[in-house]
């Protein structure tokens, strides 16, 4: 069984448990208690040297960086659950430049947003509201971008679902939760909220989505 190092609700452990429900993959949560500092303990930055969340032990495989995680999983089941990255050389292109769009065009901009608005209030500081307003005024035209290949395709890499619609969940639903401006970024572009709506309720989110 898959050992998974992280703090149950933070959105990078999330995202390997995600990929683990996907592909009906058992796992056992060993949480890390990052209030108490728990990810920069000798034991644990041993194991991961910068001291973040989460990685896995799967019978002796070391492994840290939730993206890279995602792709091993889904590359050593492929067969098992659903398929999330495909074989054939022109799908995988098309997923990789799906994976690149989550990164650089969503990403970028979505998880310094929750940062601001979500994890410096846990701790007690101010959201930086300007930088928050330059972040949301980048991110729309990419958000139109989205909606433009949603309004052609089902999925970013085509008609079938891939990791990297799934990568977008852990942030995106955080930034969703935000209220009305951030809301409406995905509910007034009716493709981009179609694929939202699909993607967010998808049975393996619901059952991470409260915590891995």
């Amino acid at each position: 069984m898959i050992k998974l190092y992280g703090f149950p609700l933070s959105t990078c452990t999330r995202l390997v448990a995600l990929v683990c429900k996907e592909k009906n993959v058992p796992y056992e949560i060993i949480s890390v208690n990052l209030a108490k500092g728990e990810q920069k303990n000798p034991s644990f930055m041993a194991v991961q040297p910068f001291g973040q969340v989460p990685y896995i032990d799967d019978d002796g495989f070391l492994l840290y960086e939730s993206r890279a995680i995602a792709r091993y999983l889904s590359k050593k089941y492929p067969n098992q659950g659903t398929s999330l990255i495909p074989s054939d050389p022109k799908a995988e292109a098309l997923f990789e430049q799906a994976a690149s769009i989550e990164t650089f065009n969503f990403n970028a901009f979505v998880a310094p947003i929750v940062f601001e608005k979500v994890f410096k209030p846990r701790r007690g500081l101010q959201p930086n509201e300007e930088r928050v307003k330059e972040l949301l005024a980048s991110l729309l035209p990419k958000m139109d971008a989205y909606d433009l290949i949603l309004g052609k395709q089902n999925y970013l890499a085509g008609d079938s679902v891939t990791l990297a619609d799934l990568s977008h969940l852990p942030y995106g639903t955080a930034f969703y939760g935000l209220g009305d401006g951030f809301t409406e970024v995905f509910e007034s572009r009716p493709n981009l909220a179609r694929w939202w709506k699909d993607i967010s309720n998808r049975p393996a989110w619901l059952a991470v989505k409260d915590g891995a």
